[in-house]
């Protein structure tokens, strides 16, 4: 049985900067959490801390590789299927993020505007030899996406029906679906029912 020790959360935080700083050269850091687990604003925080020691960090949400509305909404606004399979354009977070920031030390930090449904327009950034970007958002494991280190913030159905509202309830079955079929192991694996007092899995790390 996996073993989990408490932490707080800015212990958390120190954690994984400590684990990213071991690590040398251009990083792409995954934030794997829904929307209910707020993974952008653990990521902004580690991303802080990281920019302390002089390592150069950013956050991409996302929410900002979302694909246009006439392809997320398809087949309805609270399609299941839709949710797992067409919201998020994964593949240009690769081609944009992970393999740019690699291959050509250059990345773009948002793809699509989710609220106006128009290009994000943003501009693309260059990338010092040390820059950390990490990516924060739903089901990022299980896409083959060559993250350098992974975080799973892990939600029980009751917690993710406790702190989703309303109107996005219908994600749930969806979330639930897409980690089943896809248990790849994180890196580092939080549970995280109660953000201010999450517990990380305490097995080796890969």
């Amino acid at each position: 049985m996996p073993q989990f020790a408490s932490i707080t959360r800015h212990g958390l935080v120190e954690l994984v900067t400590h684990r990213i700083l071991e690590l040398p050269g251009r990083l792409v850091i995954a934030v794997d959490g829904a929307d209910a687990a707020e993974p952008v604003p653990l990521a902004d925080l580690v991303a802080a801390a990281l920019r302390t020691t002089g390592r150069a960090a950013a956050v991409v949400a996302l929410h900002d590789y979302v694909r246009p509305a006439s392809l997320r909404m398809e087949y309805g606004r609270d399609d299941e299927l839709s949710y797992r399979t067409a919201w998020f354009d994964y593949t240009a977070l690769r081609r944009e993020v992970v393999d740019a920031l690699h291959d050509t030390a250059r990345w773009l930090p948002a793809l699509w505007n989710e609220n106006t449904d128009r290009s994000a327009r943003a501009a693309i950034r260059p990338a010092a030899p040390d820059t950390v970007v990490l990516i924060a958002g739903p089901m990022l494991l299980g896409r083959t996406l060559p993250f350098d280190l992974t975080l799973r913030l892990d939600m029980s159905e009751p917690a993710l029906r406790r702190n989703t509202p309303p109107e996005h309830q219908w994600t749930i079955p969806a979330l639930l679906h897409h980690h089943h079929e896809n248990p790849d192991p994180p890196t580092l694996f939080i549970r995280w029912d109660h953000p201010h007092r999450p517990a990380v899995r305490t097995e080796p790390p890969r």
